[in-house]
């Protein structure tokens, strides 16, 4: 599989990587010892250089690989007590760092496995990789220089970003630092603003845009798939202005209040409407340049249902992603998701367990709300007439489930049988069962079962959807409801595949704002974007101080089950507690400790 000469074993010694596998016969020839590389020598030549900087790339976050997923942060999913989840939903975040940033039990907020230590690790050696091939340009031909200065460049601003979405304001470093050579004054930096953090990725990531020297996109079987194209820039540039443009940022009243203790860390200074403005045109651009209305190199992907598959990985869809090998790098998201029993054999932990508020946003299949008296839903017949995508990735009591790898289906049941018990039932307990009554099947490895060291899928970062209902969201709040604005999120919903109606004519802005929401979170659903959005729309403090709620199925005489089956919504009766200092997590204790420069984040 090509995609192997992108994700290499390397080993870092000192500030010199050193060891690399490769399955390229070019490299086999090669005379020189990668095992042995100096600081000479790794900066002698563009195939040395790229171990260090293949080595960068192998730094971003392996998100499919996590049990405490950023779904398990929101209101769309119910996972186990005993993650750091569990503890987040009470409403237990600390400073401290150490052991409280552990996934198990751990209190530092969805963090990701991605704190601030291991931010600068990642931008000291994108900045030592700049300032060495520019020291050694001279080694390098000038189209292998101009792509990897931009692939550093974009590395270093998506780095920052993770980040910047969770701590706002950061300290930025933009080339290495020596404390043999620097005093104090110079290595114990302060925090930029949550505008300058922003200006500094945003302008970065232009640069790498107007430069044109990065390809448009990386199709299946090239070598370089995997590294950062326009594309991804164009994506990771408008996302961060959709960020940044929202209301708990960017309005009167901010998500935290912007005091002296954290002043324009956490906020602009004072709000600006022509920030939407800003984040629709680079979203156009994108759509006119490279998407469906330009170049077409970007466009949708039908059916869903196969997106994820190896087969079918940079297809259409797919701007950038994390290269994963089963072999040595598998993706271990199906460890947690689907029925935990299928056939009667335990599989999954059934950590992915929908909630019934992400079902009941579910539109019925000719494009209604449930909640719609002409939609046709029958609260006691819940699973009849629903749009395509429910069936396509929620597993419900009766559904019939079965994957590739599969020689025969199952029925996955739910419900409450004392005739017939399941062992997925529902038992509202500690055990790995769902207490939901729903599993997820959305991102699994159709063709292997359980994914473990077997599952070579990709992650996704970024496809070509959320352009569309970016698009769509920031030129709604920037001018209304346009045409352009009904083109874009009906481009989604009537995709082959999923085969909604379009929206009906003559929306609000308003109607039209909760429509996109509605959209986005089912059709992002389970892809670890539902938590920046309830922080950005700045509905978190509603949504997540709301108890949630799960499907009870029973029949009306259970000794025989000669009744009728009932529905009932209940609650999951979890803990659910939001404080207003939750919108960002905090920054470790441990770090102000070694720079008093730093301010801490609000309400910590």
């Amino acid at each position: 599989m090509i995609k192997f000469n992108l994700i290499r074993n390397i080993a870092f010694i000192g500030l010199i990587l050193f060891s690399v596998a490769s399955c390229d016969q070019e490299d086999y020839l090669e005379t020189v010892d990668k095992s042995r590389l100096t600081d000479a020598t790794m900066w002698a030549s563009e195939g040395n250089a790229d171990i260090y900087l293949n080595d960068c790339y192998s730094e971003l976050p392996q998100k499919s690989n996590q049990p405490d997923n950023l779904d398990n942060f929101t209101d769309d999913n119910d996972a186990g007590y005993y993650y750091t989840s569990w503890n987040w939903k009470k409403g237990i975040v600390e400073k401290s760092g150490g052991a409280n940033t552990s996934v198990w039990f751990g209190t530092g907020g969805p963090d990701q496995y991605e704190g601030w230590g291991t931010l600068y690790t990642k931008v000291r050696k994108i900045n030592n990789f700049i300032q060495k091939i520019t020291e050694n340009k001279a080694n390098f031909s000038d189209d292998w220089y101009n792509k990897r200065m931009d692939e550093a460049r974009f590395l270093r601003a998506y780095f920052y970003s993770e980040q910047f979405v969770k701590l706002g304001g950061l300290v930025i470093l933009s080339e290495p630092q020596d404390r043999l050579t620097m005093d104090e004054s110079e290595m114990l930096l302060p925090r930029s603003t949550f505008e300058q953090t922003l200006k500094y990725m945003v302008d970065e990531l232009t640069l790498v845009i107007n430069n044109g020297y990065l390809p448009v996109k990386y199709n299946n079987g090239n070598a370089n798939a995997g590294r950062a194209t326009l594309g991804a820039a164009s994506m990771l540039k408008g996302w961060l202005q959709l960020f940044a443009a929202s209301p708990a940022y960017n309005s009167a009243s901010p998500a935290v209040p912007n005091e002296a203790g954290n002043k324009d860390m956490q906020s602009f200074a004072s709000p600006d409407p022509a920030r939407w403005a800003a984040a629709a045109a680079t979203f156009k651009h994108f759509i006119d340049t490279w998407g469906h209305k330009g170049s077409a190199d970007y466009k949708l992907f039908s059916p869903m249902t196969a997106f994820w598959y190896e087969a079918n990985e940079y297809n259409s869809e797919v701007i950038w992603d994390r290269q994963q090998v089963a072999t040595t790098m598998a993706n271990t998201f199906d460890t947690y998701g689907g029925p935990v029993w299928i056939h009667g054999t335990y599989y999954t932990w059934g950590n992915y367990c929908p909630t019934q508020e992400l079902v009941d946003v579910y539109q019925m299949a000719n494009g209604l709300d449930i909640n719609d008296p002409l939609s046709g839903y029958n609260p006691q017949n819940p699973y009849v007439g629903r749009e395509k995508r429910f069936y396509d990735f929620i597993v419900h009591d009766g559904a019939t489930y079965k994957q590739d790898w599969m020689s025969t289906p199952d029925i996955i049941y739910t419900r409450v049988d004392k005739v017939n018990p399941s062992k997925n039932q529902i038992d509202r307990g500690s055990d790995d069962v769902g207490n939901t009554g729903y599993y997820f099947k959305k991102r699994l490895d159709n063709l292997h079962p359980r994914g473990g060291n077997m599952c070579g899928m990709n992650h996704v970062y970024y496809r070509y959807a959320e352009v569309l209902l970016g698009y769509a969201e920031a030129q709604n709040e920037a001018v209304g409801p346009d045409a352009s604005v009904y083109e874009a999120i009906n481009a989604v919903r009537t995709r082959p595949g999923t085969d909604l109606p379009v929206l009906a004519e003559g929306m609000s802005q308003d109607q039209m704002r909760e429509a996109i929401r509605r959209e986005r979170r089912i059709e992002f659903a389970y892809e670890q974007k539902r938590l920046f959005d309830l922080w950005r729309w700045k509905l978190a403090e509603v949504k997540m101080n709301e108890d949630l709620h799960g499907m009870l199925i029973e029949n009306t005489i259970p000794e025989t089950n000669a009744g009728v089956w009932t529905y009932t919504k209940i609650s999951l009766n979890h803990p659910h507690v939001f404080n207003r200092k939750q919108y960002f997590n905090p920054i470790p204790q441990t770090v102000i400790d070694r720079n008093p420069n730093l301010l801490q984040n609000w309400g910590y």
